[in-house]
């Protein structure tokens, strides 16, 4: 595939699209004023564990999830909380179906064109994921290999972008990728480092391989467009829980390290 959609960055035709969304919604809006939701909708995707997933239950859990619910509390408004498919999730904000996207988005300068951004609330990598063994120092290794990703993602736009003598094969999913990896459908993944982290603690026989892959990727809260009273809040919400010790409460639920 010569271009993908991905949480690093949008494609310009989903950027050219979410535009002309972004210029419907708000022009009836612009006279609307400004202010803190209550109750506040916040969509998440609910397949990227252990940020968000859906659980037995039906109910949508993980980081992220915890998190919303975390900065809700800091901002006295009650929490709305629902599941959207990853390709949709930035036109369904900027259609108005929702206030807020917390849902592991990275903030990118594409993205910047059509949605604001609060926080950031943590910061990520990339590491490779392979078999125990795999001996991985440097692209050149990749060669010859087949090297998955979750479509739509910083590791997708990182491996079309740096693979060159492998093939990269793309998933709707995380979940679809580690499974293919398993099955020897492809022989090496590239993900964020904590979902693999996550995955690592539940398998045997596989292992990060190569180097730590910095990407200098910031995650936040995306919102539509001029919601700055919503923003502050956020952002005020974001430092409170810090300084408080409620995201560290969180975190250490998720992960034995800060991921902030």
């Amino acid at each position: 595939m010569s271009s993908i959609l991905t949480r690093r960055a949008l494609g310009a035709a989903l950027i050219l699209v979410v535009s002309f969304a972004v210029a419907a919604v708000l022009a009836p809006q612009a006279a609307k004023a400004q202010g803190v939701p209550d109750p506040l909708r916040i969509a998440t995707e609910g397949a990227y564990p252990p940020f968000n997933n859906v659980n037995s239950k039906g109910e949508l859990v993980g980081f992220d999830v915890d998190i919303a619910k975390t900065i809700c509390k800091a901002m006295r408004v009650k929490c709305k909380l629902v599941a959207q498919d990853w390709d949709g999730i930035l036109p369904g904000l900027v259609a108005n179906k929702y206030d807020a996207v917390i849902a592991s988005m990275s903030i990118t300068a594409e993205r910047q064109q059509i949605v604001d951004f609060a926080g950031p609330y943590y910061s990520n990598y990339l590491r490779l994921v392979a078999p125990k063994g795999t001996a991985i120092s440097s692209m050149a290794d990749l060669d010859g290999r087949i090297l998955g990703a979750q479509r739509a993602t910083v590791a997708a736009q990182w491996a079309e972008d740096n693979i060159r003598g492998g093939e990269v094969k793309l998933y709707d999913t995380q979940t679809a990728a580690y499974s293919d990896l398993e099955s020897g459908r492809v022989h090496v993944l590239v993900s964020d480092v904590y979902p693999a982290h996550d995955w690592l603690q539940t398998v045997s026989g596989y292992e990060f391989v190569g180097p730590r892959i910095d990407i200098d990727d910031k995650i936040g809260i995306a919102i539509r467009k001029g919601e700055t009273d919503l923003k502050n809040a956020l952002d005020k919400a974001i430092e409170q829980i810090r300084n408080n010790g409620e995201y560290k409460k969180v975190n250490e639920k998720y992960f034995p390290f800060d991921i902030y």
